[in-house]
């Protein structure tokens, strides 16, 4: 007898529970790095208008690489649809956006906040924002392309921290949060649409 390896049923507490930890271990991090991952977060509407802008992009390269018949971005759109697939279409689309919303803070604070300081105090911006992302690409290997794709998009999510001059992590968190509820919602239809 097969096995799920996801809950369908608690999937949004259980991925929402996930997602908030994170936001403790980049707390309890910092602490130990003396960082504080909140401290460049600030309210900007300049970053909020980056944030939404710059999510354009990767919303768009997501769209373009559905519609690609290369096997291992078929492989990732399956992994992706039989995974998250039969949670994400359980949910309202205001889940989706609690759960985007969630996991662009958390992912943020701790990948951008916390680890990509660390590493740029330690080693310099370069491998800062290098390292970090690799680490953020490896938290992401659903499978090694989409490792790949992810640090790429950890590195834009890192340089868009500094778009405008002011290092604010209110943009990629922004963009994070955003495109992963659009990327939901995508799924989510597309995964009702194959039913």
């Amino acid at each position: 007898m097969a096995t799920t390896p996801i809950n369908h049923d608690d999937f949004f507490k259980r991925a929402c529970s996930f997602e908030a930890a994170i936001i403790l271990v980049a707390v309890f991090l910092g602490w130990v790095a003396n960082i504080n991952p909140f401290g460049s977060l600030y309210f900007s509407e300049s970053a909020i208008a980056y944030g939404i802008a710059g999510t354009m992009p990767l919303f768009l390269l997501f769209l373009a690489l559905e519609k690609m018949r290369i096997a291992s971005i078929i492989k990732i759109k399956n992994v992706l649809m039989e995974t998250l697939g039969p949670s994400l279409q359980r949910q309202h689309w205001t889940d989706l956006l609690i759960l985007a919303s969630i996991a662009g803070l958390s992912e943020e604070l701790l990948f951008r906040g916390v680890i990509q300081p660390w590493m740029e105090s330690s080693w310099g911006m370069t491998a800062g924002l290098v390292g970090s992302n690799i680490l953020f690409g490896l938290a992401h290997a659903v499978t090694p392309l989409y490792a790949v794709l992810a640090t790429l998009v950890g590195i834009y999510l890192s340089l868009s921290m500094d778009y405008g001059g002011d290092r604010n992590l209110l943009a990629p968190i922004v963009i994070h949060g955003l495109y992963d509820f659009l990327a939901f919602v995508s799924l989510m239809r597309a995964y009702r649409s194959r039913r």
